[in-house]
């Protein structure tokens, strides 16, 4: 199933050892931290979900350029990320533990930042989402105007599934569900805060006050060892019990339920089917150790990158150990040669980045009718292949400028000629990297399509 997640995202980072020693410095514990774990948090969790669990998952979200960013795109493996620049640091949340003991946690880069851009990448990518789930953290992805516009846009037509956050924004209008935990549930409808027992007692009027002031079509109130209070319009408040479990860890509960319950709804299945479901497969991911079940995600399958850094995208890909491959090409009328072309490309390495001819480039090479197309609409046609992970325009006639910057462990072109002959061979070569020729369909081509369309215009 292709599910889209948008939000923030932070990295999570556990230390976990043994404490056998006070320090002599003060009476605290020293931890001898044999351990270290860094994964994907607040959305990037849901996504890390979703796609250990087989689905095809599409994060949108905004990134930093820092080292916390770096690690956190690492464990994003398997995930098409579409992202634009955040204009802050990336929060890093760092829980020590001793044994299963937690001891402390610390936060780095967590204060509130301006609300983000979003990128016209960002805006298509939910404009083409089969379903949606909103993962907000609070840090201003959830609250761009624009972001919000398309997804109120979008909540009759798809299920949106929105789990919100204190610091964050109210949910847009019309979403299937919003899924807040007690506190969250209890302080969007003034009503302070209480035991769960007390608040599902009074299920009713909680849930048709949150209905009136988010909108929304539905809201799944978590109750932690309780589980869950569904409140739908016209319909009673119904309480969804969860299973007993033994939990160690509650960290992600919430996000793995508002994973399940997205997949459910997209199934076709109703709302009060989906929640039970959800809820069961939240007590169980819990009772498997949460999110310490998750596998490590060690190198990254990168699928989409931040399309105006391509450069980045090939340092980052490079830092953990991958291939970076390149191509090149005016790309003017894209046609099945090039598709086949870029996808031969892409099965060398782990992401490419196609050197695009820009608009001036392309005239003096092809004369002043050429581009048929626009640069600005090359590169957006070339970035929704799947195969394609980031486009750089470069304004000369010939790719080697480009080619130093980027610095590709893979030079692909399409031709029936031998690598070591094209021009750009010895400049790759400087830096360690290798020239490959990938098959040429003669039949298809731009000039043939070109010729085409001026005969029947």
């Amino acid at each position: 199933m292709r599910i889209t997640v948008v939000g923030d995202v932070l990295l999570d980072v556990d230390l976990s050892g043994e404490a056998t020693r006070l320090c002599p410095d003060a009476p605290v514990p020293v931890v001898d931290v044999s351990d270290v774990r860094r994964r994907a948090g607040g959305a990037g969790l849901v996504a890390r979900m979703l796609a250990h669990d087989g689905h095809r998952v599409t994060l949108v979200t905004v990134l930093s350029d820092d080292d916390a960013s770096l690690a956190l795109e690492g464990a994003l493996a398997g995930v098409r990320v579409v992202s634009g620049p955040s204009g802050a640091r990336t929060p890093v949340k760092t829980r020590v533990r001793a044994g299963r003991q937690p001891l402390v946690r610390v936060d780095e880069g967590c204060g509130q930042p301006d609300v983000p851009a979003a990128t016209p990448g960002m805006l298509r990518a939910l404009d083409q989402a089969e379903v949606i789930v909103v993962a907000d953290y609070g840090r201003g992805v959830a609250a761009n105007p624009e972001i919000r516009e398309l997804l109120e846009a979008r909540a009759g037509d798809i299920p949106i599934v929105w789990d919100p956050h204190p610091s964050g924004p109210v949910p847009v209008r019309g979403v299937a569900v919003v899924t807040p935990n007690l506190s969250e549930a209890a302080r969007a409808a003034d009503s302070g805060t209480g035991t769960p027992a007390a608040i599902a007692a009074v299920g009713s009027a909680l849930g048709t006050t949150l209905l009136e002031r988010w909108q929304s079509q539905a809201v799944l109130v978590t109750m932690g060892e309780l589980g869950g209070l569904l409140s739908q319009r016209h319909t009673a408040a119904v309480t969804i019990p969860a299973p007993a479990t033994k939990v160690t860890d509650p960290c992600g509960a919430g996000d793995r339920l508002a994973a399940s319950l997205a997949v459910h709804l997209a199934e076709g299945r109703c709302l009060s089917d989906a929640a039970e479901l959800a809820i069961n497969e939240a007590a169980a991911f819990l009772g498997a150790g949460g999110v310490a079940s998750l596998p490590d995600r060690h190198r990254p399958v990168w699928h989409h990158s931040r399309e105006e850094d391509a450069v980045g995208l090939a340092r980052r890909v490079r830092s953990d150990g991958g291939t970076v491959v390149a191509t090149g090409g005016c790309f003017d009328l894209l046609h099945a040669g090039h598709a086949r072309t870029l996808a031969a490309a892409r099965a060398l390495g782990d992401c490419l980045v196609v050197c695009l001819n820009s608009d001036e480039s392309v005239r003096r090479i092809k004369g002043d009718q050429r581009p048929i197309v626009s640069q600005e609409d090359r590169a957006e046609l070339l970035l929704a292949l799947e195969c394609v992970d980031a486009v750089l325009i470069f304004g000369e006639d010939t790719p080697e400028a480009c080619l130093d910057t980027l610095r590709p462990d893979v030079w692909v072109k399409g031709g029936d000629y031998r690598a070591s002959e094209l021009p750009e061979a010895g400049l790759v070569e400087s830096w360690g990297g290798r020239c490959v020729t990938v098959p040429f369909h003669q039949a298809r081509s731009t000039s043939v399509l070109a010729d085409a369309l001026a005969k029947v215009s």
